[in-house]
């Protein structure tokens, strides 16, 4: 399986073998079930689909449910589909953290922290427009001018101006896996990962 779903739980930090302290995050790691499995004859693709958390019954639709029903699981909260080629999985297979292994490099997907409608300075890092000097007045987190006059008439797309910052899909790549709980089915990844403590994240190898 070339990733699995997890839940984003913290950060922390711990000190490596060498002594070096490094921020880490952890992880939960599923464990996730085989709720769907697609082959070239059938879908055009092949492709594993995992679910992740349990969900009531009540608050899925008939057709989720039969869907759940065929791997005979519960409604999963979080559902992920993965490429495969050349690996055979089952509906209703378990994956878990016993996937990875120590010293590998993971990719992290999530979605970050929205914050909102924000200004030119937060969102992209303006400096503004200096000191108070020359007699302005109130303009120091401003963007000023957004285009030229005559020529062209217009301001182009794609200007930096505020608006919505965040809550985007983001991926950090080439996270080490320091640790691995297997009994508590949790990776300890080095740095930070997108998304706010008990959001649901991707993993892949």
């Amino acid at each position: 399986m070339p990733g699995i779903i997890g839940k984003k739980i913290g950060m922390t930090s711990l000190f490596t073998a060498d002594g070096k302290y490094t921020p880490v995050t952890l992880i939960q790691a599923g464990p996730c079930v085989v709720t769907q499995v697609k082959t070239v004859e059938n879908d055009g693709y092949a492709a594993v689909q995992i679910g992740y958390g349990d969900k009531k019954l009540k608050r899925v639709t008939k057709a989720e449910a039969g869907h759940y029903q065929k791997a005979k699981t519960a409604p999963k909260k979080k559902v992920a589909e993965f490429d495969v080629e050349g690996v055979s999985y089952n509906l209703g297979d378990t994956v878990d953290a016993t996937l990875f292994v120590e010293g590998e490099f993971v990719d992290v997907v999530g979605t970050s922290k929205g914050k909102g409608f924000q200004g030119v300075v937060k969102r992209h890092n303006f400096a503004g427009v200096g000191g108070q000097t020359h007699g302005q007045h109130n303009r120091a987190r401003h963007p000023g001018s957004i285009g030229a006059c005559s020529w062209p008439s217009r301001v182009f797309k794609g200007m930096r101006m505020a608006g919505r910052m965040g809550g985007n899909r983001v991926k950090v790549q080439n996270l080490t896996v320091l640790r691995i709980i297997t009994e508590k089915n949790l990776i300890v990844v080095s740095g930070s990962v997108p998304g706010a403590r008990n959001s649901y994240v991707l993993i892949e190898k």
